[in-house]
């Protein structure tokens, strides 16, 4: 029987945190994306603690006006705006199963143009 698009997810996700885990030095940028929203943490593994965290459900991102794709733009830029004030600057990118596509990618090129490097 074929696997379902979030049983497929899922499973890649597993592959791709295989890899890829946040230390002190470099945390992981972890991104989630549902149907409506989009949004991003930077997490330190060893400790289990979220250093920034930004979301299209922010107040001030919530109010811009775009689609999807232009506030992953901006959730991009505010949680690398977090990172770097929080004495940030490399990270690891973790697309959480997610194709590097569309709006991970948004968020991907947004959080660079910030100052964030992957």
């Amino acid at each position: 029987m074929a696997l379902t698009k979030n049983e497929r997810r899922l499973r890649i996700k597993s592959r791709i945190r295989k890899v890829v885990s946040g230390t002190e030095a470099r945390p992981r940028l972890a991104v989630y994306r549902s149907n409506k929203e989009i949004y991003a943490q930077v997490v330190d593994d060893v400790s289990g603690k979220t250093l920034a965290a930004a979301s299209s459900r922010d107040k001030d991102i919530s109010s811009a006006k775009g689609n999807k794709s232009e506030l992953a733009t901006l959730v991009g830029k505010s949680v690398a705006e977090k990172a770097i004030k929080a004495g940030i600057s490399t990270i690891a990118f973790d697309r959480g199963g997610y194709l590097y596509h569309g709006r991970v990618k948004s968020l991907a090129e947004g959080a660079r143009e910030a100052g964030l490097k992957f």
